[in-house]
């Protein structure tokens, strides 16, 4: 059973291998200059270098809607770059989840699929969508939203390890982004971990690099370039996040819920 989902930053992959592991067949659509920071876990990054693997699962870049199908029936994710996400009538997918992130529908519509599922603020379940997932850290993060959308984008990071705005890193200039340091190293606050137009860029906390942007990608000013994790925890660097984690899990729930809804799945429905 095939579902495209709209996306392919750290925060989509892990939905993504989520889906992957429960059986079903995924195709992910992507930018063709993707600016995800969390590198190491995102399949994003199949676009720069062919392919990309997450947590023992493979993601291969195809070059049009039949190739990522093959590409599905070999038991791999496929990606497509396909900002418009203009392969979803012609896949006709049993489900279309919307994971960019943009904090608004980029053109979602609840007629994509038998099972439409929208990740995060921007989404209103029966306008746009059949469900949403609160991504907002606390209480309901990962829930499943039928009825009403998730919570509005407060602007501020979730905290983790006392830290929220602290912790991310944006670029001091427009230009072409030039790392000083890699993703899994130790940083201390004030230490430069990157340059723009020969601005430096710095740390505000002590911590582990967990997400930094590729050599040369172009930034706007103020534009999230990296991200500082307090708890120091190497190895979470390379592995889906707890965030990813619950996000992928209350995605798979709505697809279940839904397509169970329609009589699209080998089991007695509820």
């Amino acid at each position: 059973m095939l579902i495209v989902v709209k996306g392919a930053g750290d925060l989509a992959t892990g939905v993504a291998c989520r889906l992957l592991r429960s059986g079903f067949q995924v195709i992910l659509t992507e930018t063709p200059q993707p600016t995800t920071v969390r590198c190491t876990v995102a399949f994003s990054q199949a676009v720069y270098r062919g392919e990309a693997e997450v947590e023992g699962l493979r993601a291969v870049l195809a070059k049009g809607p039949e190739e990522a199908l093959a590409l599905t029936r070999e038991g791999f994710a496929a990606v497509l770059v396909d900002p418009e996400a203009a392969c979803v009538p012609a896949l006709r997918p049993a489900g279309v989840v919307d994971a960019i992130l943009a904090k608004r529908n980029l053109g979602t519509a609840l007629t994509d699929a038998p099972a439409v599922v929208g990740v995060g603020p921007g989404f209103t379940p029966g306008v746009d969508c059949h469900a949403a997932v609160e991504t907002q850290r606390g209480h309901d993060l990962g829930r499943v939203l039928w009825e009403r959308p998730p919570a509005p984008n407060s602007g501020v990071p979730g905290e983790i390890g006392g830290y929220t705005v602290e912790r991310l890193l944006r670029a001091p200039a427009a230009g072409l982004f030039q790392p000083a340091a890699s993703i899994g190293d130790t940083v201390s606050a004030g230490q430069v971990v990157g340059t723009v137009a020969g601005v430096p860029m710095t740390a505000q906390i002590d911590g582990v690099l967990r997400g930094l942007l590729p050599e040369g990608t172009p930034v706007s000013a103020g534009m999230k370039a990296g991200d500082v994790d307090p708890r120091c925890r190497r190895e979470h660097c390379f592995s889906v996040s707890d965030k990813a984690r619950a996000v992928g899990g209350g995605v798979l729930e709505a697809l279940l819920c839904r397509l169970n809804a329609q009589g699209m799945l080998p089991w007695p429905q509820v």
